[in-house]
């Protein structure tokens, strides 16, 4: 399973993260459906997952949006590093969507010297960041 970690860091050494996406569904090794949050992961695993993730934004002092990627062992439940994508990636909307963070909007605050967890950035306190709903999103591509 391919599995990421959307991230938020501020200029003040704050992060967030902003729960995970599903992005197993892939062909060429291209995303093709992508769906927040994964279903296949319980709360657990869940926090398991994001803590990895928020570790390495803190650890590394990251600033701005970014994207944490793993792989999933379906066996065994571990997850696996894979890389940092230090940019919006195209399926940070139903990110958006199952949180309703304007992540673009945020990283621009943010990189304006806002920080997380005022309204000013966009950005709540992680205790404040909540999952609501599921979302998919498809890519439609020619060959």
């Amino acid at each position: 399973r391919h599995v990421e970690v959307q991230v938020l860091g501020d200029t003040q050494g704050n992060a967030v993260h902003l729960f995970e996406r599903d992005c197993s569904i892939q062909r060429r090794n291209q995303k093709v459906v992508e769906r927040a949050p994964a279903p296949y992961l319980g709360e657990k695993l869940r926090e398991e997952l994001c803590g990895y993730a928020l570790k390495i934004a803190r650890e590394t002092s990251y600033i701005g949006a970014g994207t944490v990627e793993f792989l999933q062992d379906a066996d065994t439940g571990k997850f696996y590093f894979i890389e940092v994508n230090p940019r919006i990636q195209v399926e940070h909307t139903v990110t958006e969507m199952v949180t309703g963070i304007d992540i673009v909007k945020a990283q621009i605050h943010i990189l304006d010297g806002f920080a997380i967890g005022t309204p000013e950035s966009g950005v709540p306190a992680q205790k404040d960041i909540k999952l609501n709903g599921h979302a998919l999103q498809c890519r439609i591509t020619t060959e």
